[in-house]
């Protein structure tokens, strides 16, 4: 686990304070974005961002290179299935890892899944995105979108050695556009990026969150 990169589980994450701007959730669907529906949901709550989030999406789609486009896997995730989540992953660890403390298992666990409490996708902050070509397949990244540590050994983190030239390429072609659109990447996964939420503003120096966890879109 790399040390430099401030996880989820970290306190200072949690300290810093949400003062919610009210913007509503918006469906991706309706402004022109890829969407994959493999996290489809009945409610279809899996394709909503706050409404700055999607300005800010569009605006990194604009930037990318002709022929390439933004493929978006998931934004609002409620909060009950943001903590199912959570408690699964952690079970999962928990019985590989019998002799680990809550800590370390909650430390470990939000690598790849979010404590509930400050999910930045259960404020509609966060979208899980990747690269198509202009048939709409999916670009070579290095794992599937959704890779867990394990599963990967590691090459969903962001800056992952070992990747092949190519995925490197398509992970920084990505990185370039969503950065310059004003969003910033949790370093254990490469597809996850956000906007708005206290992870954002701990990492911008903001001194709070502008969305918290809401409900329902």
């Amino acid at each position: 686990m790399s040390s430099s990169i401030v996880l989820m589980s970290d306190r200072r994450v949690a300290a810093i304070p949400v003062q919610d701007c009210g913007e509503d959730l918006v469906d991706v669907r309706r402004h022109g974005v890829h969407v994959d529906d493999r996290k489809r949901d009945a409610a279809g709550a899996w394709t909503h961002v706050r409404q700055t989030v999607l300005t800010r999406l569009l605006h990194a789609q604009s930037l990318l290179p002709a022929g390439v486009a933004l493929l978006f896997i998931e934004g609002f995730r409620p909060p009950a299935l943001q903590k199912q989540y959570f408690e699964s992953y952690f079970g999962q660890l928990a019985r590989a890892n019998p002799l680990w403390q809550a800590a370390e298992l909650r430390e470990a666990a939000s690598r790849f899944v979010s404590p509930p409490e400050i999910a930045p996708h259960s404020a509609g902050a966060a979208v899980d995105v990747t690269l198509v070509d202009h048939q709409g397949r999916e670009l070579d990244m290095g794992t599937r979108v959704n890779a867990s540590p394990e599963e990967s050994d590691n090459r969903c983190y962001t800056d992952a050695p070992g990747l092949s030239e190519r995925a490197r390429t398509n992970r920084a072609t990505l990185g370039a556009a969503l950065s310059a659109a004003g969003l910033i990447n949790y370093g254990t996964e490469w597809w996850h990026w956000s906007f708005g939420d206290r992870y954002w503003a701990l990492q911008t120096g903001q001194p709070a969150a502008l969305y918290g966890p809401v409900e329902r879109p």
